[in-house]
């Protein structure tokens, strides 16, 4: 790995494990195994490369979705697929992280990457469950710019649960919760 990657991969976990203020140049450095003269000569200064760490995180988490999303099955299988994929839920999403830095979100500049990548999310989530409604997969009349929302509330949000009580469970059961309010409900005959 060249010694820009290093540098971006150390600085993308550390701004995941310790945030933008407790990212420091030595930190990412002694986690890329890179001098000081190597970082300041790929990169202007922290953030610059702490620009190119939330791009490169922001992309790779369109691609996991994406391939999940983008895959076989009907609306709900890939939508399933998302919600239910392998994901280490007590240390959160690191596109959702950067979201309560407050130095990302007051900086325009590293906002945009994450703000754009949870608009796509939205965005790509609310065609499938439009797909699914034209199918008649689901209930008519729900409005998949608001379940795309949901979503991604539900993933969001099941990581701050299970953080704070140090336990998967409460993400799992809001997944399964809204899989379940998902599935079309047809009347008895």
């Amino acid at each position: 790995m060249s010694t820009p990657d290093r540098l971006i991969e150390a600085t993308q976990e550390l701004l995941w494990e310790r945030g933008y203020v407790g990212t420091s140049p030595k930190a990412i450095q002694q986690r890329a195994g890179a001098g000081q003269g190597s970082m300041y000569h790929h990169f202007a200064g922290k953030p610059d490369l702490a620009l190119a760490a939330v791009v490169r995180t922001s992309a790779g988490m369109r691609e996991t979705a994406g391939q999940l999303l983008d895959g076989p099955g009907t609306a709900f299988d890939r939508i399933s697929a998302y919600l239910l994929r392998e994901r280490d839920v007590l240390k959160g999403c690191p596109v959702g992280r950067l979201t309560m830095d407050p130095d990302v979100v007051a900086s325009e500049a590293l906002r945009a990457p994450v703000e754009g990548t949870l608009g796509w999310l939205r965005g790509r989530l609310a065609e499938i469950v439009q797909e699914g409604l034209d199918e008649g997969e689901f209930t008519p009349g729900i409005v998949p710019d608001e379940i795309a929302a949901a979503v991604v509330a539900t993933v969001q949000g099941g990581y701050v649960l299970a953080r704070a009580s140090g336990s998967t469970a409460a993400f799992d059961a809001g997944v399964r919760g809204l899989l379940s309010l998902l599935v079309r409900h047809t009347d008895p005959a």
